[in-house]
């Protein structure tokens, strides 16, 4: 990366700051400052709402989906290419502060066949395309501390807003979210492609087809050895961000990997919330280790003090009595998993190391690769019969990025509910600054604010979806 575009992303980086505090954000020390910035303010009460809950929200039809998408990184870059895949799409308008970047996707574009889409280069031209009247939905791919700003900023200006993970860092910024989804009545998605994964998929639908009986308990995470990029000083996290949180966070900074999937198959929102959470981290040893064998004992990176622990163990009790744990670990040298665990009154299935189910009455072992074969064809998701084919030739982490864009358009074009509304993506956030604060108090429960304000306990849990 040339200096130039260095410079680009730093002023990018800072006027996200601003941004935060503009927006009437948290302010921005308190999602990348102190890991205390939030201990001393009291649990808020919850505030009425300003509008309607979007619960279920369907908002007009879309005959092609004007595209804004913001952010040309690794994410950004791939995101153009699997949207041209996706039929009824429209991309008018990019944006990044690296130009090669804006320039390198609109070629992709024009490849395509397209036409060429609109470029924005300046450092706060995401406002600018959010303001455009020819545009439906903004697609990010930002540094992270401009999703809430730019998904907000978005809402305002009539646009649906779909963001990476994570949507939201502060209790404050879930909050933002939701209030502008229902004042606006906007459609806001956390771009969380776990959630279409192939076996994750499947057990949605053996869990709705009562396969594994009533799923008391499940088990996700995020483990992911992701020592050589926080350290990597050119072509990593810009400006090494990761490992600067690393510097003064604790907790669990990315859940919802793991989390998503599981919250949908429990019915979380919809007939089931999340009541309270207690959180442990272990000491952090991984991350200086790695650091005095690559740049030495003595060097800056190795004698710097780093806040997150090694693992992060996460347990979430909801208010119907079951429980979910939650894992996060990028700092030790093992394989990676999302775990994917869930038990219920008939069974289990598991996803890591292989995927593996074991059922009642055998329950004490697992299928022979013939019967579980068969029972996975029974109940294959419709979106992987549907579109899995394509999607591992389109790719994306296998192709679930691109059953995930896929549907997204097509519930735009159609009219319909969104997979993940913004209570999901406020709910699944929040176990961020929770778990943190947990374990700054000695694993203290730390309840877990209901973002439905009560539209839970009448809502359905999501059905088996598909594609006509």
């Amino acid at each position: 990366m040339s200096n130039n575009d260095n410079n680009s992303r730093r002023k990018f980086l800072k006027l996200a700051a601003a941004g935060s505090a503009a927006l009437g954000m948290v302010p921005i020390s308190n999602v990348f400052g102190s890991a205390n910035s939030e201990e001393e303010i009291p649990f808020k009460k919850v505030a009425s709402r300003k509008g309607k809950s979007v619960m279920g929200l369907r908002c007009e039809p879309l005959k092609t989906v004007r595209i804004g998408l913001i952010g040309l990184g690794m994410r950004g870059s791939s995101g153009v290419s699997r949207l041209l895949q996706v039929e009824g799409t429209e991309l008018v308008a990019i944006a990044d502060v690296v130009e090669k970047a804006v320039k390198n996707a609109n070629k992709l574009i024009t490849d395509a066949g397209r036409k060429p889409a609109i470029e924005y280069t300046g450092e706060e031209d995401w406002k600018k395309i959010c303001e455009r009247d020819d545009i439906d939905l903004i697609y990010q791919c930002t540094p992270w501390l401009l999703h809430t700003p730019v998904a907000v900023y978005a809402m305002k200006h009539g646009k649906h807003a779909a963001i990476e993970v994570p949507a939201a860092l502060s209790l404050d910024q879930c909050w933002n979210l939701v209030d502008t989804a229902e004042e606006t009545q906007r459609h806001c998605m956390m771009l969380e492609n776990c959630c279409y994964d192939f076996f994750e998929l499947n057990t949605l639908n053996m869990a709705r087809n009562g396969v594994f009986g009533e799923i008391m308990h499940a088990e996700g995470a995020y483990i992911h050895d992701l020592r050589w990029l926080k350290f990597m000083q050119e072509g990593g996290y810009h400006n090494m961000w990761r490992l600067e949180y690393s510097k003064i966070h604790t907790g669990n900074p990315y859940p919802t990997h793991g989390l998503g999937p599981l919250a949908q198959i429990m019915g979380i929102n919809r007939g089931d919330r999340f009541d309270y959470l207690t959180s442990v981290s272990t000491s952090q040893v991984g991350m200086t280790a790695y650091a005095a064998d690559k740049f030495g004992a003595t060097s800056a990176f190795a004698t710097q003090a780093y806040k997150l622990g090694d693992m992060n163990t996460t347990v979430v009790r909801t208010v119907n009595g079951k429980t979910i744990m939650i894992q996060h670990n990028t700092t030790s040298p093992r394989p990676y998993s999302r775990i994917h665990l869930i038990s219920g009154t008939k069974g289990m299935a598991a996803k890591y190391p292989v995927e593996q189910i074991a059922l009642e009455p055998k329950a004490h072992e697992f299928f022979k690769k013939e019967d579980y074969d068969a029972l996975v064809k029974k109940y294959e998701h419709p979106l992987a019969t549907l579109i899995g084919e394509k999607a591992k030739k389109v790719g994306g982490h296998g192709g679930m990025d691109f059953i995930m864009d896929y549907r997204l358009m097509y519930c735009l074009r159609n009219g319909l509910p969104l997979d993940q509304d913004v209570y999901d993506a406020a709910t699944w956030c929040s176990i961020v600054p929770l778990s943190e604060k947990s374990v700054l108090a000695r694993g203290n429960s730390m309840d877990v604010p209901d973002f439905t304000r009560g539209a839970w306990k009448e809502a359905k849990p999501w059905p088996v979806v598909t594609i006509e």
